[in-house]
């Protein structure tokens, strides 16, 4: 289960947003041949009220990613190393050399869990010569330099990954990723550490799934695309009519203008670009 876990962490592509996101080939011709900045930013709100997207940079503009050309969903930010937006982004970790985020958030969880397990293992089946050295009924030789080795590295692992693992679980209790527990994510209403705090049991199953028999093996159950996510304050929901028939967003990935049922425009809105 360990090395199953380490190369679902390791193997597993980042998540990137869907094509309803990106700029469409019009709309990015549009967008290069306009030279007045407020008819830009126009086209871009034009996009992204047709979007379930709820969060705001810290200036309270939509946020947008230059890079990749992509207005960035909720959770979602633009990774340096990877070099792509990637959804729900926890961190960039070096030691699976892949962007933690939604699609394999579980795996590394799982990883974690069972390195903890496996250090309990190594440290509980050394033990008993590690106590026969202790007492100097170990032969001299290398292998009590051994012993010596597996029992103390297994050990420091072990309070290493149980600090990191106890973090990541109080992150998943409150529904927050590394990056949103550094930095709030900016709302309509401003900055919100629990926006996205649903109660302990809903923030669960968003990460494992309703299937608890899979809980414990790294396949994919997460819940949702990772493009949208449930708001503490559902009120702010409500305002986006497309999000009444979220299917019908799921389905119109072909670029058509269903999208066009959102009528909503806020005038005061304004998008920068945003660099991470």
């Amino acid at each position: 289960m360990f090395s199953w876990t380490y190369w679902k962490s390791i193997f597993t592509p980042p998540a990137s947003p869907c094509k309803k996101f990106q700029l469409s080939y019009s709309d990015k011709q549009r967008y290069e041949m306009e030279e007045r900045p407020d008819a830009q930013k126009q086209i871009l709100v034009e996009i992204a009220k047709k979007l379930p997207i709820f969060t705001r940079a810290q200036s309270g503009a939509i946020r947008f990613c230059d890079r990749c050309q992509v207005l960035k969903p909720d959770r979602c930010h633009h990774c340096s190393v990877c070099e792509t937006c990637v959804l729900k982004m926890d961190h960039h970790c070096p030691w699976v050399n892949n962007c933690v985020g939604f699609s394999n958030y579980k795996f590394f969880l799982l990883f974690l869990s069972y390195s903890m397990l496996y250090c309990v293992f190594i440290a509980a089946t050394v033990f008993q010569y590690f106590l026969k050295f202790w007492v100097g009924d170990l032969p001299n030789g290398p292998a009590k330099f051994h012993v010596l080795f597996l029992m103390f590295v297994a050990l420091m692992f072990f309070v290493s990954l149980m600090f990191l693992f106890g973090y990541h679980c109080w992150l998943v209790a409150k529904n927050r990723s590394t990056l949103e527990a550094f930095s709030a994510p900016v709302f309509v209403s401003g900055p919100d550490r629990n926006g996205f705090n649903v109660g302990i049991r809903r923030n669960l199953l968003q990460v494992f799934g309703e299937n608890r028999r899979l809980w414990f093996i790294p396949v994919f159950t997460s819940e949702g695309n990772g493009h949208y996510f449930p708001l503490k304050n559902r009120s702010s929901e409500s305002h986006n009519p497309l999000l009444a028939n979220e299917d019908m967003w799921e389905e119109s990935d072909d670029g058509s203008e269903e999208g066009s049922l959102v009528e909503d425009h806020d005038p005061s809105v304004t998008i920068e670009m945003e660099e991470e």
